[in-house]
This record gives C-alpha cells, sequence and structure tokens, in this order.
C-alpha cells in the first residue's frame, strides 16, 4: 500500500509516499480500506518530534479514518467486511489502509459520506470527552473556545450550541468570527483586536467551561475570564506549557485547572468514549445539527501541502487527506 512516512523530524517536507506491506488486523481489531483521513495539530506535533507514537502503536501519522472494513480479526462480532465506518486511531491513518479497535469504530452517520465522516472522530471523542464528561457543560452555562474555527473549535461550537449552552469563541479574523457565529457562537472575539477576558465580562458572570489548546499567556487570561467554580480545560499548549501564574484567583473562584490527551488513554477509556458520542451525538449528526466543517481535501500524496496549510491557521474547520 501506499502511505506517507516522516523520514525525520522537522517541516512537512518530511512528510514522504512510501510503500508498506498492508497491516494485519490482531484480535479485536479491523482492517479498513482508506477512504479518507483527518489532518490534526497532533499530527503536526509529532511530524516534528514533540508526539512520539505509543508503543505498540504505527509509527505513521494520522489518528481517524473513514473507510470500508476488509477485514476482522478475532474476536470482532460487532463488525464485518463490507460495513462503512469511521474510526479513532493511535497512529497509520495516512495510508490506503490502516488498523482500527473495533470498539473504536462507528457507522457513518446517516446523511453524510464517508469522506465526511472522516472528519468526526478525533474532534468528536475529544470534545464530548473534554467539554461534556471532564467540563460537566450543563444547558444554559457558557462554553468559551478558543480557536473556534480550528477542527476542534468547530466541532465544539457546534455540538454545545445544539445541547443548549452559550458558546462564545476567540478567532483572528473577521471571516474566522463570522464563521464562529454561522456555526451558533453567540459571542466572538477576535483576537487580534479584542481582550476577550473584557468581552466576556461585559455580558456575563465568566465562562462556566474554558476549552483552551492555547496556552501561554491564554493561562493567566482564562482564569480571569472563568466564572465562578468554573472548569478551564487544556487540550494543547500551542503558545508554550511553561507559563508564570497568580494562582489566587482559582482559590477565590474555586475553579478546576484540568487538561487530557485521547491518544493515549486505554482502549477501554476510549471506548467508553466512543459508546456515549454514538448514543449522544450521532443522533445530532443524523439530524443535521452538527455537521462536519471541511476546508480542504488533499490527495495523500499532498500530505506536506496539508500540513502547511495547518500550520499556517488560514483554514476554517478541518484537513483530509484521500487516498
Amino acid at each position: 500500500m501506499n502511505c506517507i512516512e516522516i523520514s525525520t523530524p522537522g517541516g512537512p517536507e518530511v512528510l514522504v509516499v512510501a510503500k508498506r506491506a498492508l497491516p494485519q488486523a490482531d484480535s479485536g481489531q479491523v482492517l479498513i480500506k482508506v477512504a479518507a483521513a483527518g489532518v490534526n495539530r497532533p499530527d503536526v506535533f509529532q511530524r516534528q518530534g514533540g508526539y512520539p507514537a505509543p508503543p505498540g502503536a504505527s509509527d505513521l501519522p494520522g489518528l481517524e479514518v473513514a473507510g470500508e472494513v476488509v477485514a476482522c480479526g478475532s474476536d470482532v462480532h460487532t463488525l464485518q467486511p463490507g460495513d462503512q465506518v469511521c474510526a479513532l486511531l493511535n497512529g497509520g491513518g495516512y495510508a490506503q489502509y490502516a488498523v482500527a479497535e473495533a470498539s473504536l469504530c462507528l457507522p457513518v452517520p446517516t446523511g453524510l459520506s464517508v469522506q465526511e465522516a472522516a472528519a468526526l472522530p478525533e474532534t468528536v471523542f475529544t470534545v464530548w470527552h473534554n467539554v461534556f464528561e471532564r467540563g460537566t457543560l450543563k444547558k444554559g452555562q457558557i462554553l468559551l473556545v478558543h480557536g473556534g474555527t480550528s477542527g476542534i473549535g468547530t466541532t465544539a461550537i457546534q455540538m454545545a450550541h445544539a445541547f443548549g449552552a452559550r458558546v462564545f469563541a476567540t478567532a483572528g479574523s473577521t471571516e474566522k468570527c463570522q464563521a464562529c457565529r454561522e456555526l451558533g457562537a453567540e459571542q466572538v472575539f477576535n483576537y487580534h483586536e479584542e481582550d476577550f477576558v473584557a468581552g466576556i465580562k461585559d455580558v456575563s458572570k465568566g465562562a462556566n467551561v474554558i476549552l483552551d489548546m492555547v496556552g501561554g499567556d491564554y493561562v493567566q487570561k482564562n482564569i480571569r475570564a472563568a466564572a465562578f467554580q468554573g472548569r478551564i480545560i487544556s487540550i494543547a499548549f500551542l503558545r508554550g506549557s511553561k507559563v508564570e501564574v497568580d494562582l489566587t484567583p482559582m482559590m477565590l473562584k474555586q475553579l478546576v485547572l484540568t487538561g487530557s490527551t485521547l491518544r493515549s488513554q486505554p482502549v477501554e477509556n476510549k471506548a467508553g468514549i466512543a459508546i456515549a458520542v454514538r448514543e449522544k451525538v450521532w443522533p445530532l449528526l443524523a439530524q443535521g445539527k452538527i455537521k462536519p466543517v471541511i476546508h480542504t481535501v488533499f490527495k495523500l500524496d499532498q500530505a506536506s501541502d496539508a500540513h502547511r496549510l495547518m500550520e499556517s491557521n488560514a483554514h476554517i474547520g478541518k484537513l483530509l487527506l484521500c487516498p
């Protein structure tokens, strides 16, 4: 099969087309003929050498795919060859075929194409686990989403809005701010021109849940922007993870500061997320209340171009690769 290897840690140019034997599905796994693979920020970190694959996982980048099941390992009873699925992976998605845990495969939602479904697993699992499970966001509460037009951001805005929360977001241009509003954000702050902390305080007592992938100086700003007993959840640190912070407001407001990564969690934990996502989120996709926002679809051998676009931050929504 054709696949994309990381020849050495570095820039987008280190992503190269290679040939490999088809991977084999072990017990509890399925082999998927990939129709499309999602491109995510962790893929960039892995390419740069800062996010290695966990032990036993494929060294190829790619954390989500959609396609057709072509083979099943032993002890797989819920899927069979010919099923159309999307799946969360530990790696290996940038290829014509990929192995996935059967418990982390979900059916392509009604009304979506297989290609569109490839944009779902990484972002939907991440948002559900962090915003709704860890952050316990409730109807009527305020969610602040940083990076509102990223794949995570567009998903979080739509999901929170669909579940009845009030959504605020930050974005970096007039066009991106408008895109956030169209997805369901009530207030959107252009971080190049506005102070989102002041903006939130002008219209509310603060955000009940903050989903942050920025880090750096946003850590202190998030503490200021949070409501009493707010929950601040970090999922990435694009501006750095080492910061000096005054934690006194954390005590006074009784805040919760937490975070998580999806890739390193045990399969059984992710399988639990998959069950909840299928029950709670998949019906909203079938009803058209949530839809993946896809910016560009690249050919597999254009993976370097996809990474350049992601690092430019010029996109709105998801980037996909198609073998």
